[in-house]
């Protein structure tokens, strides 16, 4: 029997202040990923109806069940959101994963790319904000330069169809923990 581990997700700003919480996130263990995943070390998480905080402490709930994948060494990380009508991704441009004590953590930068329902075109989101808090948090040229090779590879991910942009392996995380859990 596949054993999921409950954790953590927490996201911080380049200043150091915390920014989301996700309180309530089942780790897929390494034996249960597909091979392209596993591969590459990816740790995938799903979530249902997870209450997460916000920095100024309020908290609300998901509205629609999540998996989500984060890649050792990679400066974005991938949700696929399972919508009525299909998986729709969002995805952060952040620093890589950090992973301790069943607490993931990261730096998230703010430019975040959306791959609508059935494979649409990758739409790159926020770049006001980012080039706003580029200039507040006073990025480096080093994070500057990773930020954008970040953007690159996953938008160069996402508009190939490469891993973890799979809607039925998506759906295939979730329905094993699902019929696993009885979560409802």
């Amino acid at each position: 029997m596949t054993t999921y581990r409950p954790c953590v997700i927490k996201s911080f700003k380049n200043n150091g202040h915390l920014h989301r919480v996700w309180l309530e996130n089942w780790l897929v263990p390494a034996e249960a990923l597909a091979p392209a995943h596993a591969a590459e070390s990816m740790l995938v998480f799903i979530n249902r109806q997870t209450p997460i905080q916000e920095a100024d402490g309020k908290q609300w709930i998901s509205r629609v069940p999540a998996v989500s994948f984060f890649i050792p060494g990679e400066w974005f990380n991938v949700v696929g959101l399972l919508e009525d009508q299909g998986v729709r991704y969002y995805c952060n441009v952040a620093s890589p994963l950090f992973f301790q004590n069943d607490v993931l953590t990261y730096i998230d930068y703010d430019l975040d790319v959306i791959v609508p329902r059935g494979g649409g075109k990758a739409q790159v989101v926020d770049q006001e904000e980012y080039e706003m808090h580029k200039i507040a948090y006073h990025y480096s040229e080093e994070v500057n330069r990773k930020v954008m090779e970040g953007l690159k590879a996953l938008l160069d991910r996402a508009q190939n169809g490469r891993a973890p942009f799979d809607d039925a392996l998506i759906l295939s995380y979730y329905e094993a923990w699902h019929n696993q859990t009885g979560e409802v």
